[in-house]
């Protein structure tokens, strides 16, 4: 294989980005002259973006923090409202205008944290594809745009031979969803002069039927398509899912604890690819931590956590969380800085019960699930087991600091604080 000339793609390699490239050597060629424009899309289903979406985020940080080129974070304000069928086995819920534009104004600062914005050449720029997609006229459209797309091979498209194969329902407006990707490759690369789109490997198809709409429709410059692997667990699982929900990127869903916490918690075998992945660590320093064996291989996960935190929320709160894990559970002690959850007073005068307390607390979804988790000695309160599930919390149980801790198992923890 001839050696990549461009930092971009060198970075991507070895970090384990790239699934597939559609012209390798051209792109390369590109990103060394700094003459990239790339874009990812995104969709506006949740107030919070999640870890999943991370992978492309960071292709995105890399682009720029190599002087490849720039950034473009485009968000699905108007795909959206059809929904992506990728990867589903059924419809996606359609959302009000109103929920989909609070949607984006709420996932909007993260990339401020991972992108420079502003006026020079190279800095990211952020996108609505509402823009151009909700004013379109529907006759005008399928002929213009339509026209130059084959639905023999929309058939062939991975997102939709997974439906057909299942005889799941495949919605006629989720059918046109690749049509509008591919679309905003064409509009961003006469509006930017956009020359590379970027997602996760179940967009393949989409991203090139952009490409071909492209040529079709009279777009003057090469484009580019730059695929990143939809990453599992060593023991399979899906990337960012745990038990209690998705780990999302927004504080406001996920505290910086918590997230700390999810990276702390990554199996042994996954340390030296998500050090990789989802780190700026120089990689002679990821291969030391990659090296820790048996019990060391702790040591390499807090700094997976902390530096994966201090990306996303910041070093002061990625080392405060570390510092609240550090007390916690190697010295036994109650951190005020865990995750805390607010109830009335008046619960405690006349007693809270112990299930009410835990569902309340976000530590379990059920009192069925309370019962169970109790029954195996799950459940802690202020570090001692829970025995009796009819037990009730009362103002004695108040520590010094005024709060109550809740805890499942030995790593999630939760204070209960009267208001």
């Amino acid at each position: 294989m001839p050696k990549l000339k461009s930092d971009f793609l060198q970075i991507l390699t070895q970090r384990g980005f790239i699934h597939q490239c559609s012209d390798e050597a051209g792109l390369d060629a590109l990103a060394a002259k700094g003459d990239v424009t790339a874009y990812v899309g995104y969709d506006c289903t949740a107030p919070s973006l999640h870890i999943g979406h991370l992978l492309s985020i960071m292709m995105l940080y890399w682009l720029q923090r190599t002087g490849a080129g720039k950034p473009i974070a485009l968000m699905g304000g108007g795909t959206t409202r059809v929904g992506d069928p990728s990867g589903k086995d059924e419809t996606r819920k359609i959302l009000s205008i109103e929920d989909i534009e609070a949607n984006k104004e709420a996932i909007k600062d993260v990339f401020a944290r991972f992108l420079r914005f502003g006026a020079k050449i190279n800095d990211a720029i952020m996108v609505d594809n509402a823009e151009w997609l909700a004013p379109l006229n529907y006759i005008d459209f399928l002929r213009d745009v339509g026209r130059h797309v084959s639905v023999n091979r929309m058939l062939t498209m991975e997102s939709v031979k997974l439906r057909l194969d299942r005889h799941q329902e495949l919605s006629f407006i989720e059918f046109n969803y690749m049509l509008l990707q591919a679309y905003d490759y064409v509009e961003l690369a006469n509006r930017y002069a956009c020359n590379l789109q970027m997602g996760g490997s179940d967009q393949w198809g989409n991203i090139v039927t952009g490409i071909d709409l492209g040529r079709r429709m009279g777009v003057k410059h090469q484009l580019y398509a730059l695929t990143c692997p939809l990453l599992t667990t060593s023991s399979g699982a899906k990337m960012g899912k745990t038990a209690s929900g998705a780990v999302w990127l927004n504080e406001a869903q996920l505290s910086a604890y918590d997230y700390w916490q999810y990276w702390r918690n990554t199996e042994d075998a996954d340390v030296a690819r998500f050090l990789k992945l989802f780190t700026t660590l120089p990689l002679d320093e990821v291969a030391k931590l990659a090296a820790l064996q048996g019990s060391e291989i702790s040591e390499a996960k807090k700094v997976l956590a902390t530096e994966a935190t201090a990306l996303l929320h910041g070093r002061a709160k990625a080392e405060a969380a570390a510092e609240t894990a550090r007390k916690t559970f190697e010295q036994g002690a109650l951190a005020q800085s865990l995750p805390t959850v607010e109830i009335k007073g008046s619960d405690l005068d006349g007693g809270l019960g112990v299930l009410t307390a835990f569902v309340q607390a976000g530590l379990v979804k059920s009192n069925g699930e309370a019962r169970r988790q109790i029954q195996g000695g799950g459940l802690r309160i202020n570090d001692v087991a829970v025995a009796d599930e009819k037990a009730k919390l009362s103002q004695a149980d108040l520590t010094e600091g005024g709060v109550i801790k809740l805890s499942l198992g030995r790593k999630k923890h939760v204070l209960l604080k009267p208001v």
